[in-house]
């Protein structure tokens, strides 16, 4: 076989001790974070070739892990505090990260107002609220903060932002002057906002929203409609919540000049994205660009010979996920091999590898390793995956540094 031919011949000329390969997956959800995915690829890399670098390099896309890899990434601390959950009246703690050397917090709103802090039969987006994630956002200026790095994804809320913005100095108002009771549902009588309250040090600070989702803030691709089943809205909560979100748009269209509707990602957990927008001038990015960029991924991937990556499950839906599309396409504009170990593919694997795709792949699940077994052991399969993609891609990895090196 002419593959195993290459293998053999090109295997005894890789510099055992100066190949480095950048080990940058996104977590394994259910089974492994993304730190731990890593140290079970580079556990993989060394039992293939014991002499060989690995740097660790874990990512995100701005969801759930976005405080584990960017505060350690950035020399940060996490911090424990005591906020508002998404039920009102009810108490979490939420963890946050701070950066002391160049004043960057980072926070996850889910942290504060995920769904998974919402017990199944309580699940309720008509009232849940964002009351808490402008808790962590005050926390950070009390602490000095000049730049917040807000993640928005796995939401339990569908306020538009509104009890984030409250927390924040804003009021919602009915036509009574009445403040507004919190939950998206109450927002269908909305008539005024009022920001002579508004803590100014949010007007101060650069807010940039890490935002895995495009989808609008109200209509059939809107928040309501799209998210709300998850967290546990029926057909009618969710007409009501859309006119709600509706009323919302129409009316800081028209007391801030602002129509929250026109930004991509404005409908990102649950309308989160369009309150951070409209009261505190954010910007939203895609998440995995975001962390790209505070950790230094691209320097890294300039200093490796190639890259593995992988999460939990690729379809062609989602084409190669956020965080694998993501470091494909850096590594394609450097010109460095770009492999994969995921969980699952859902469709032919030929549509991920190959010209427009990875140089290889590997999944967990297979003819043999069937789901459940892929998450419970999924550190050993990662690891044993890994070796053996590692040993395929050799040549590409040789290849690559050959050309590299040739005389011009």
């Amino acid at each position: 076989m002419e593959g195993a031919g290459l293998y053999k011949r090109m295997t005894s000329t890789l510099p055992p001790g100066d190949t480095t390969v950048l080990v940058a997956p996104d977590s394994f959800k259910g089974s492994l974070s993304a730190r731990e995915a890593a140290e079970a690829m580079e556990e993989g890399i060394h039992d293939a070739f014991p002499a060989m670098q690995a740097v660790l390099h874990p990512l995100s896309d701005g969801g759930e892990g976005l405080l584990a890899v960017l505060v350690p990434s950035l020399r940060g601390v996490i911090l424990h505090n005591v906020v508002a959950g998404p039920l009102p009246g009810r108490r979490v703690t939420a963890r946050w990260g701070y950066v002391e050397e160049s004043r960057v917090a980072v926070i996850e709103m889910a942290e504060a107002a995920g769904l998974t802090l919402v017990p199944e039969g309580e699940r309720d987006p008509c009232v849940t609220t964002t009351a808490g994630v402008g808790e962590l956002m005050l926390l950070a200026l009390d602490r000095g903060a000049r730049t917040l790095l807000i993640g928005i994804g796995g939401s339990a809320t569908n306020d538009g932002g509104a009890g984030m913005a409250e927390t924040l100095g804003v009021r919602f108002l009915d036509a009574g002057r009445r403040p507004l009771p919190p939950g998206g549902a109450a927002l269908q009588n909305l008539d005024a906002i009022d920001l002579r309250g508004l803590d100014q040090r949010i007007r101060g600070v650069r807010v940039v929203v890490a935002c895995d989702v495009r989808n609008p803030l109200t209509g059939p691709e809107g928040a309501s409609a799209v998210f709300g089943p998850q967290k546990g809205a029926s057909s009618s909560d969710i007409a009501l919540l859309d006119a709600a979100l509706m009323r919302y748009r129409d009316v800081i269209r028209k007391e801030l000049g602002t129509d929250v509707q026109l930004f991509p990602g404005s409908g990102a957990a649950g309308g989160l994205g369009a309150g951070l927008l409209a009261f505190c001038r954010a910007q939203l990015l895609p998440g995995i660009d975001l962390v790209f960029e505070h950790t230094g991924f691209d320097a890294a991937l300039r200093r490796s010979a190639a890259v593995i990556t992988g999460e939990g499950r690729i379809d062609r839906q989602t084409r190669f996920g956020k965080v694998l599309a993501g470091v494909l396409a850096r590594a394609r504009r450097s010109g460095i091999p770009a492999a994969a170990v995921v969980g699952d593919v859902q469709g032919p694997r030929e549509e991920f590898v190959g010209a427009d795709g990875f140089a290889d792949l590997e999944t967990l699940v297979n003819a043999e390793t069937a789901l459940e077994e892929a998450i419970t052991h999924a550190h050993h399969l990662v690891r044993h995956r890994t070796a053996g993609l590692i040993r395929r891609i050799v040549p590409l990895i040789t290849k690559q540094k050959r050309d590299f090196h040739a005389p011009q």
